[in-house]
């Protein structure tokens, strides 16, 4: 694959997943949990879109490869 492609796929990949993943930590904090019930997945949620990140970063974007 191109770098080009590699790095459109990869891009539309994260941002599926940060979607998802947002979305699902919406619905629980406004949901029966409630802010602080929901609170604990919002923090492992953001921890996880920071691994996507980097690893969006690393696999697609830097150049040393």
């Amino acid at each position: 694959m191109s770098r080009l492609v590699t790095v459109i796929v990869a891009a539309i990949g994260t941002a599926l997943m940060m979607t998802f993943v947002i979305g699902l930590s919406h619905s629980i904090s406004t949901g029966f949990a409630g802010f602080k019930g929901g609170l604990p997945f919002m923090v492992i949620a953001i921890f996880v879109i920071a691994l996507a990140l980097f690893d969006f970063w690393q696999e697609a974007i830097r150049k040393d490869k």
